[in-house]
């Protein structure tokens, strides 16, 4: 080999080791791979149309690309229709299967505790010597805005005022002794006191350890078996250890499928929601007219905002925004610890954590209830809604986790973000539950869309304080869209984590059509309707990858540990 052949070999050698170095998928240390012939993309479809590219899964893609696209046209050709069709749905599946994901829920938390606390704690996601690709910090703002950012403005004052309302009026049960009121447990008739405990512990419930546990799983298992494991970053490689090289087949497509729609739908329901609140609060604040012009308006504009960000990619958009409105988020929540009721708020935090974990026995037993409306209503919803998410959030966090310990990694995703979720029901709960014990009652008794704006006139500063959370909104509504289209992109191109760009726009716009389509076709009801109806079969799924997961880890090295 003369000199100029060694030169040309090494410099070929030194661009492998650079490009292994900046690819993800590629292991740090000691890992054991599953050996298999699939591929990533050996099922896509690969074309030109014009100037674009597209690279595809061919039956993952076509398949749950037309079910969204007949699901519009047909919702929105017959919207009379369909109104009747959701509520039905919605109420037989919360009603009937209330016990499943109640049940589901609770074992998704016993695994991730019994994780941290197990020698499987020790695996390092991307191989014993891997580093993590991001800080704390960045870590967390993108957890965040992608996870539950919507939820927690639409219900950050609206949940704890309805179940303290609620428990404060008491229990009412009808001819045949089955309970009719709202009240979470037992209620609290007429004590106050007792009535904020169990509103603000019932609120905590259904934003803490469950639905962190739900996100945890799915996002433990993505991450294990494509960093550690080397398969593709979609749903079905979580399943190799039970299906084999089937995964790669129609029980792996199915399974993709469903996450599609899952997280499609799981999605339109959060943008549902923020574009219903950001109408009430321009409402609030200049007068807009409210109805759904306006909410279909907000979607329109804000998908196209969102379309610029999945433009700018990963880090450069999504991590970007999302900083920009967790910093927005804590100054917001900081102006009313400040000017709201400081004292109550700070010695709330301990009383409402406590409070919450004394009744979370009661809150999580999913047989014998007769708190029908609240565990049916509040919980099998919730359960459904987080569920549904859990493919797009999962898919998300398993992206910017690699680097962690499965014990850093639970702690970091199952447990402190529901502390911090806690302070902030805590916060906004309590100012809320304040002013309606003094007399301003109003904020119980308006829309939920318009309750956050109404506790925040009860404060100083009005006007930029709404105008802030009509911001806020707007923003996660962006950072949502903008990481859901990436995710179900990267599972309709078979694990692709970069697919060509317009694939990623025809995601967005579907997300934001679907959004439409629900709001025109029954509203709240609609959105909630599709997000339980897409969680049901989803449920499933991830009670399948808990065991799994389980498998998947007892066969990697562990830190500290050398391989067998």
């Amino acid at each position: 080999m003369s000199k100029k052949e060694e030169e040309v070999l090494r410099g070929d050698k030194d661009l492998e080791r650079e490009r292994q170095a900046n690819d993800p998928m590629v292991p740090d240390g000691e890992v054991n791979p599953i050996n298999t012939d699939y591929q990533v993309g050996q099922d896509n479809v690969v074309m030109k149309v014009g100037p674009f590219g597209l690279d595809f899964h061919n039956r993952v893609f076509a398949i749950s690309g037309l079910a969204i696209v007949a699901f519009v046209v047909i919702t929105l050709m017959f919207q009379n229709q369909a109104e009747p069709i959701f509520t039905n749905t919605k109420n037989w599946l919360t009603g009937n299967l209330d016990w499943f994901f109640i049940g589901a829920a609770n074992i998704f938390v016993i695994l991730c505790l019994f994780l941290i606390f197990s020698p499987l704690g020790n695996v390092r996601l991307g191989g014993t010597e891997a580093s993590p690709d991001f800080s704390y910090l960045g870590w967390f703002s993108m957890l965040f805005a992608a996870g539950m950012g919507i939820g927690l403005m639409f219900y950050g004052v609206s949940e704890p005022i309805t179940h303290f309302s609620t428990a404060l009026a008491g229990t009412e049960t009808n001819a045949d002794g089955i309970r009719t009121d709202w009240a979470p447990l037992g209620g609290a008739g007429g004590d106050q006191a007792a009535a904020m405990k169990l509103g603000m512990a019932a609120t905590i419930f259904h934003w803490a350890l469950h639905p962190w546990a739900i996100y945890a799983v799915l996002a433990l298992g993505l991450a294990l078996f494509s960093f550690n494991k080397g398969l593709p970053l979609t749903i079905r490689s979580i399943f190799y250890p039970i299906l084999g090289e089937r995964v790669w087949g129609w029980p792996g497509h199915i399974i993709d499928i469903i996450a599609i729609l899952a997280t499609l739908f799981g999605l339109a329901t959060s943008l549902g929601l923020g574009a219903s609140q950001a109408a009430a609060g321009l409402n609030f604040l200049f007068g807009w007219a409210e109805g759904d012009t306006t909410e279909v308006l907000l979607v329109i504009g804000i998908t196209a905002i969102a379309l610029i960000s999945v433009l700018a990619g990963l880090e450069s958009g999504v991590q970007r925004l999302s900083q920009i409105n967790m910093s927005l988020a804590a100054l917001l929540m900081l102006f009313v610890i400040i000017v709201g009721p400081t004292v109550a708020i700070l010695t709330g935090f301990v009383d409402n954590l406590y409070n919450y974990i004394v009744n979370l026995p009661a809150f999580s037993n999913p047989v014998g209830r007769e708190d029908l409306n609240y565990s049916q209503g509040w919980t099998s919803f919730y359960w459904a809604w987080w569920i549904a998410w859990s493919p797009f959030v999962g898919m998300f966090i398993a992206r910017v986790s690699r680097g962690r310990t499965v014990r850093e990694f639970l702690i970091s995703v199952l447990l402190i973000p529901s502390l911090a979720c806690v302070f902030w029901m805590t916060v906004f709960g309590t100012a809320a539950i304040e002013q309606f014990v003094a007399g301003a009652e109003e904020v119980a008794n308006v829309d939920l869309s318009l309750q956050l704006f109404v506790m925040l006139e009860g404060l100083p500063w009005t006007g930029i304080t709404s105008f802030v959370g009509i911001i806020l909104v707007m923003v996660f509504f962006i950072t949502s869209s903008d990481s859901g289209s990436l995710v179900i992109d990267t599972i309709s191109a078979g694990g692709k984590v970069e697919a060509p760009v317009p694939q990623r726009i025809f995601w967005c716009t579907f997300e934001g059509l679907v959004a439409i389509a629900l709001i025109l076709g029954g509203g709240l009801v609609a959105l909630q309707a599709m997000a339980v109806s897409a969680g049901l079969p989803f449920t499933l799924v991830l009670l399948a990858a808990c065991i799994a997961v389980v498998q998947g880890l007892r066969s990697e090295p562990r830190v500290g540990k050398p391989a067998k």
